[in-house]
């Protein structure tokens, strides 16, 4: 799987970058050769190329300036320096400057493509050195997928069959369950694992920058691009793309995303010209994008496109028999993270039943960050229900649950998804006015997403603070 798609040819002999444009093109670059140092750095000033070819001697700038001047811009770039002038001397300098090797002119064909081979290999190394010190030490990637329960197992199962495919996954569930895991363990299970996983919040990007963040832009393309820049899912070329939080594209970036699925090819904003890109796109959703299309605020055909394969991650509370061992292995490992002196044994029996009898609206992240807190506040071998926080050791039991809130009875129109919503309201204002118009606490009583509340609200029209003062 190639790692350059794009070279950069600095000639100033027009035969020379004619064979070299020629050469590369049928090995699969696309290549852009210009005569001399100065066109060359506005190049790489309007875009991002993946290595610079250059001859040493040129008019205007020569090889030896555009190669300071390009790293400083770029200063991943790979870069080949060429002379027909060659010396042992002005090779070290090129590689002391920073060039990746230097070519003798006149050089065989497949002597510049073996550089360039080699020069993808390096690059492939330095990155999956690079993923590993970044991973974690479990001997397999669903290590992070902890649990026993039938529900994670058959996620386990899922993921290894599909992780292996270039099939685009959407990944659902409810906030801190564990979606980035998945995505990142399909990634690491696929002939992609040496290459980058980028990830995307799409909902923390402003609407009007989306598609420069996602895409790129040319230098000049609005008014504060000063350089080109390369998009994430340029960054992300040969390896995986992973959109999290997919349904809070805006609709012009849903279009732009839809054709890069399409067409494989990005086009940056203020750019005339496209590039092929090979990602493998896993998204991932806390929102219903069924329903979403519904209302008209997803587009049906990206989310076909998206939607070929779902992996649907259990929320906590689904899968209680994993609590356990999920508090152990977190214990384990803040233990070591936080330098306990005296690493802590475990729970006591009244922890345990208090961390099984929670609803853990939070999911796995909640129950990491309590125990988190747990390790930094026992004093004693153990961890007791109070260095737990306090909605979990002194939450109800699920047998105690509040019924205040009005069940509606069946009339003569027996529309269950009307009674379906009048009661999702009723419980909403009902959680609201118990715990006084605390948006938090009334996602915890209700056992979703603090999002998944605000949402809701936002869809029923609900004044929290009206509800509450009427509580």
């Amino acid at each position: 799987m190639a790692l350059f798609r794009s070279i950069l040819v600095a000639e100033d002999e027009a035969s020379i970058r004619h064979v070299l444009t020629l050469l590369l093109s049928d090995h699969g670059y696309e290549v852009r050769a210009v005569g001399d140092g100065e066109e060359a750095l506005r190049e790489l000033n309007a875009r991002t190329y993946d290595a610079l070819i250059t001859d040493v001697r040129m008019p205007r700038m020569d090889g030896m300036t555009l190669l300071s001047r390009a790293r400083e811009l770029h200063p991943e770039l790979t870069v080949i320096v060429m002379s027909a002038y060659g010396s042992q001397d002005l090779a070290l300098k090129a590689v002391a400057a920073g060039a990746y090797d230097y070519v003798q002119k006149p050089f065989k064909p497949e002597e510049v493509v073996l550089v360039l081979q080699k020069a993808e290999e390096r690059l492939r190394l330095v990155r999956e050195n690079r993923r590993l010190k970044e991973a974690r030490g479990g001997v397999s990637p669903l290590d992070g997928m902890l649990g026993e329960s039938a529900r994670i197992q058959q996620l386990r199962r899922q993921v290894q069959r599909i992780a292996p495919a270039n099939t685009t996954v959407l990944v659902t569930g409810e906030s801190g369950t564990g979606k980035e895991l998945v995505a990142r363990a399909l990634h690491a299970l696929s002939p992609r694992a040496a290459m980058p996983f980028v990830p995307v919040n799409c909902g923390a990007i402003p609407p009007q920058l989306i598609e420069s963040e996602l895409f790129g832009h040319a230098k000049g393309a609005f008014t504060d691009a000063r350089t080109a820049r390369r998009g994430l899912v340029s960054e992300a070329d040969s390896g995986t793309l992973f959109l999290d939080e997919v349904g809070e594209l805006p609709p012009p970036a849903q279009v732009k995303l839809l054709r890069f699925l399409q067409e494989g090819e990005v086009r940056p904003v203020g750019e005339s010209r496209t590039e092929r890109v090979d990602v493998r796109v896993v998204a991932a959703t806390l929102r219903d994008l069924g329903k979403l299309v519904e209302r008209g605020e997803f587009r049906e055909d990206l989310y076909y496109r998206l939607n070929v394969v779902n992996l649907e991650v259990p929320p906590l509370r689904e899968r209680r028999e994993d609590i356990p061992s999920l508090g152990r292995a977190f214990l384990t490992r803040f233990n070591r993270e936080l330098n306990r002196e005296q690493p802590l044994e475990g729970f006591s029996s009244e922890a345990e039943a208090a961390l099984m009898g929670y609803a853990w609206p939070g999911n796995v992240r909640e129950l990491e960050n309590a125990i988190e807190r747990a390790v930094l506040l026992t004093d004693g071998p153990r961890v007791l229900p109070e260095n737990l926080p306090d909605r979990v050791w002194a939450a109800p039991s699920r047998g105690s649950r509040d019924t205040t809130a009005t069940v509606p009875q069946p009339t003569e129109e027996l529309s269950l998804k009307r009674a379906v919503r009048q009661l999702e309201e009723t419980f909403i204002r009902a959680a609201l006015r118990r715990t006084r118009g605390n948006r938090t606490r009334a996602a915890e009583v209700l056992e979703i997403s603090h999002r998944a509340l605000l949402y809701k609200i936002k869809e029923y029209g609900i004044d929290p603070d009206a509800v509450s003062e009427r509580g």
